[in-house]
């Protein structure tokens, strides 16, 4: 099944692509491509559920404070950042006291990082 839709290939600076306005691939045209491009003829339907059930899944994952590793992609960890003394921009002399949070971060995975580093 994951063979057919391997092809699926995102290409921003394409003249007909449906979002002129930038080079952002929001869920829905995402939802589109798959839709359009894999072989197995999915609803758009049937792919947004199942992008949808693994945003879920991921959310969920993280907020238990665990890893999600999507190979040669990368991998969503939980972070703690300390908290720290901030200055305020229109105060200069104010300190503000930022607290410790919680965050989501995101390391890029090799294969993605090289496609990346190929952009010109």
């Amino acid at each position: 099944m994951q063979d057919k839709c391997v092809k699926m290939k995102y290409k921003p600076n394409i003249p007909n692509h449906q979002n002129t306005m930038s080079n952002t691939l929001t869920k829905r045209e995402l939802v589109n491509m798959i839709s359009e491009e894999c072989e197995m003829k999915i609803t758009q339907s049937d792919v947004l559920e199942v992008i949808q059930k693994a945003i879920e899944i991921m959310t969920r994952t993280l907020a238990q404070g665990d890893h999600v590793v999507l190979r040669n992609f990368g991998t969503f960890y939980v972070s703690e950042v300390k908290a720290k003394v901030g200055r305020n921009p229109k105060k200069p002399g104010q300190d503000i006291p930022i607290p410790a949070r919680t965050v989501v971060k995101f390391k890029v995975g090799k294969e993605l990082k090289d496609k990346v580093a190929q952009i010109q």
